[in-house]
C-alpha cells in the first residue's frame, strides 16, 4: 500500500467505532462483528492495487505489461489517488450497501 497514513487513520477510526458500539450495546459479539466488517471494508477499499484496476475493464483479466506499469504514475497524491470510476461504484455500492444494512440491523437487534 502506497499510503500507510490512510490505513492507520482508517484503523484508528474503526477502533473508535468499535468502542462506541461496545459502550452502546454492551456486547462483545457485536464489537467483534463490527471489527470484522470494518476490516473487510478497509481491505476492500484501501488495499487493492488501484493502478492495476485503473486500466480498461476488459484488460483486468490479463497481467499488466511493463509498458502499462510504466505509463501509470507510481504514486498519486491527494484526491487523484481515489478517482471515481463507474465500474468501481457499480460493484461496490450494492456489496457495501447490503453489508452496512445487515451490520446495522445486527447492531440494533
Amino acid at each position: 500500500m502506497a499510503n500507510d497514513a490512510a490505513l492507520r487513520s482508517t484503523i484508528v477510526s474503526l477502533a473508535v467505532i468499535i468502542v462506541l458500539v461496545g459502550i452502546c450495546t454492551l456486547s462483545l459479539k457485536k464489537m467483534i462483528i463490527t471489527y470484522a466488517f470494518g476490516m473487510v471494508g478497509i481491505s476492500g477499499i484501501l488495499l487493492p492495487d488501484w493502478d492495476y484496476f485503473d486500466r480498461d475493464f476488459s484488460r483486468w483479466y490479463y497481467p499488466a505489461t511493463a509498458e502499462e506499469r510504466a505509463g501509470l504514475p507510481a504514486r498519486r497524491t491527494g484526491l487523484k489517488r481515489y478517482r471515481i470510476y463507474s465500474m468501481r461504484v457499480i460493484i461496490y455500492t450494492p456489496i457495501y450497501g447490503f453489508g452496512l444494512y445487515k451490520w446495522w440491523t445486527f447492531i440494533l437487534s
